[in-house]
């Protein structure tokens, strides 16, 4: 029965990827660092005739050359120096802040930057501008969202206690380039009648990420596989991820990727690139069998019909990049909507890249265990599956901190505190979790009371009454998801609710 799809897996806490039967590879670190480099990074192309200074060489940095360890994509960090002046009138006067000036750099799709302490929190403004690829032009100054710490790992979790977590600014997406310029500049305090800056973490550096290539398309039957009604439904009762042996898996599909659709198996075959939504005559076939066998316990489903869902393997996540296990909590409460806050200059086609970006961002960068959002909708309303382990199960995230347990978290591509979410991207919304809430019994026009792990809204052990679709913010005293996408959850909720049929 499609409602105990979630309970099946409440008990597991983690599984592990290895399959018995084939020879893994060996496990990607998190905390492991990229070899050090000589200062010299080439680039590709002259330096902008733009009248000022031409590049400097970079600083000392640290990069994964894209193939060297058989990754995909690559990170150049490179660490910031201090500003004594600016090269730039624009970026303001100058101050005690950090940076780099402008520099050839090896190709890169997106940025943000990173320092020591976790803990510590960047007080001040981060902006950055780069040149498009292969050309002269440089963008005007960006900024860049430094308040990101509230998109984590609990306090105390196994996750935040690894030894490899970062404060990280938000990622911010520019687009193919191949220059780069920096300006972090710290707030400024109050001192006894004089304005002094507020200190910078130590650490600081600068991370330019490559997302790598796309996949490669898949066949058009790969959509639905070529199953059946009755295959394309959920499995009553999925029993824990299993990976066939070696002969069945499909050319090309690794270990590891395997292991990472073999827990969506119930929907799709084993490397599917796309989790097919349901048709209306399988949805009601569906919705006829969950209220047959409901019938004996008095208690009507609500279940939205399963929307199509792109996999992990269909947006191109290197799955040997993440912490080999998954990691469930005991149900799914509520859904936390996000902005990801990269910026709005990525077309519909590239949300795949900025996906890989993002999530080489969170695992090599900033030293989480995987991505952490359990799903990312994209401007034109196209729904990815996130952290690994299952879109049907209660998969422990890192997004938003102090509630990540029994909840989930939904990016939507972008930033939405000045501009309107497009209207696909709130449909996207409230078709997930129509679904994804109702496997588990949820309203999304309901309450719901959580306990905080701690977040600097709300204390420890405090209980706390939330909408079931609730905003970032309503966790955290942040402005994700963003003032315009925010309104827009009452519209999610609604919606989302007559998709379960209420």
């Amino acid at each position: 029965m499609v409602t105990s799809v979630g309970v099946t897996c409440a008990a597991a806490l983690t599984l592990p990827l290895a399959a018995p039967a084939l020879s893994a590879p060996v496990p990607h670190a998190v905390s492991a660092r990229p070899p050090s480099l000589s200062p010299e990074s080439p680039g590709a192309g002259p330096p902008a005739a733009t009248g000022t200074p031409a590049e400097s060489r970079p600083a000392e940095s640290r990069v994964r050359e894209p193939g060297a360890d058989g990754l995909a994509g690559s990170t150049q960090s490179l660490p910031l120096e201090p500003l004594a002046t600016s090269s730039d009138r624009s970026a303001g006067p100058a101050t005690p802040g950090r940076g780099l000036d402008r520099r050839t750099t090896r190709p890169f799709s997106l940025v943000g930057v990173v320092w020591d302490d976790a803990e510590a929190e960047l007080h001040g403004t981060v902006q950055v501008r780069a040149r498009a690829a292969g050309g002269e032009s440089w963008s005007d100054w960006q900024d860049v969202e430094t308040h990101n710490t509230e998109h984590a790992a609990d306090l105390g979790s196994d996750e935040r206690a690894s030894g490899a977590v970062r404060g990280a600014t938000a990622p911010l997406w520019v687009g193919p380039s191949d220059g780069v310029e920096v300006r972090v500049q710290p707030e400024t305090g109050d001192q006894q009648g004089r304005l002094i800056p507020v200190r910078l973490p130590e650490g600081l550096r600068l991370e330019l990420v490559d997302p790598g290539p796309d996949p490669a398309p898949e066949p058009a039957a790969d959509d639905s596989g070529g199953r059946t009604a009755a295959q394309a439904r959920p499995a009553a009762h999925p029993g824990p991820p299993t990976v066939p042996a070696a002969p069945a898996l499909p050319e090309a599909l690794t270990v590891e990727s395997a292991a990472a659709s073999a827990v969506n198996a119930e929907f799709a075959p084993l490397g599917a690139s796309v989790i097919p939504a349901l048709t209306e005559a399988e949805a009601a076939e569906a919705a006829a069998e969950a209220e047959a066998e409901a019938e004996a316990v008095g208690a009507k489903p609500y279940i939205g019909p399963r929307p199509r869902i792109v996999t992990r393997k269909g947006w191109g996540a290197d799955e040997r990049l993440r912490e080999r296990n998954f990691a469930y909590t005991r149900t799914v409460k509520a859904a936390f909507v996000h902005h990801s806050a990269t910026g709005n200059n990525y077309t519909c086609k590239q949300a795949p890249s900025v996906l890989r970006s993002i999530y080489r961002y969170h695992v090599k960068s900033s030293g989480w265990r995987d991505f952490g959002y359990n799903f990312a909708v994209d401007k034109c309303g196209n729904i990815y599956e996130g952290r690994a382990g299952g879109v049907s199960r209660a998969v422990l995230g890192a997004h938003t901190l102090g509630f990540n347990s029994n909840t989930m978290g939904i990016a939507v591509l972008g930033s939405y505190s000045s501009t309107n979410p497009p209207a696909a991207a709130v449909a996207g919304v409230s078709q997930l979790t129509a679904w994804k809430l109702g496997l588990f019994g949820r309203n999304p026009k309901g309450k719901v009371t959580l306990v905080s792990g701690g977040s600097n809204k709300y204390k420890k052990g405090k209980k706390v009454k939330m909408n079931v679709i609730s905003g970032h913010r309503d966790g955290f005293a942040t402005e994700c998801p963003g003032a315009r996408l925010y309104k827009k959850l009452g519209k999610a909720r609604t919606t989302s609710a007559k998709l379960q049929g209420r």
